[in-house]
Parts: structure tokens; C-alpha cells; sequence
């Protein structure tokens, strides 16, 4: 069980994907430069079976804005994108409305 004080250090937040690039090192990865509304951060993410760049370019989507940096197959990422994902498929998890970049979800 996670409780309310843990579910609170997450900071999940609304960006903006600017930028999309092929993971040098890896088939199955994209390295995405995202929008925070207060700044750039980059993004490592397995989802490019599932998205073409096109697709994912200039998406609003949510991420964890605080999350611990990581270095994945020699690229740092700085956060990580929220999707769900059954055995078939997986979907991004995106704003229902227009709303600032740097919103956080509460």
C-alpha cells in the first residue's frame, strides 16, 4: 500500500513533447525532449513500437517531473512519461482539455 504522504512526493505534471529522436543505442527506445512550462528536460521511453514520431510530436502528456535522473543504455532521462499498457497495446496518458503546460496533477 502506498499512502497519501508517499502518493504526495510524486510530482506529476502536464508538458509538451518538442522533440523526437531515435535512441542511438537501443530499437525499441525514444529519446523525446519535452515542454515543462518551466523548462526542457529529456525523456528516455520505450514506446516506439507503439508511437511514429509524428504521432508524438507536439502531444501533451503526463509525466513524473521529480523522479530520480537514470542513465538508459548511455542516454540520461530525466523523468518518466505515464502510459498504460495491456499485452497488446500501450496508450499515453494525456490531458482530457487544454491546459498549461506545467500544470500539476493533483
Amino acid at each position: 500500500m502506498v499512502s497519501i504522504e508517499d502518493f504526495k512526493k510524486l510530482e506529476l505534471k502536464i508538458v509538451r513533447i518538442i522533440e523526437v529522436k531515435e535512441h542511438p543505442q537501443a530499437d525499441k527506445l525514444y529519446v523525446l525532449k519535452v515542454d515543462t512550462g518551466n523548462g526542457i528536460k529529456q525523456l528516455v521511453a520505450g514506446i516506439k513500437k507503439f508511437y511514429s514520431p509524428e504521432e508524438l510530436l507536439h502531444k501533451d502528456i503526463v509525466i513524473i517531473n521529480n523522479l530520480q535522473p537514470a542513465v538508459i543504455r548511455g542516454v540520461e532521462s530525466q523523468g518518466m512519461l505515464l502510459a498504460a499498457s495491456d499485452k497488446d497495446s500501450l496508450s499515453l496518458i494525456v490531458p482530457e482539455k487544454n491546459i498549461s503546460l506545467g500544470s500539476i496533477i493533483q
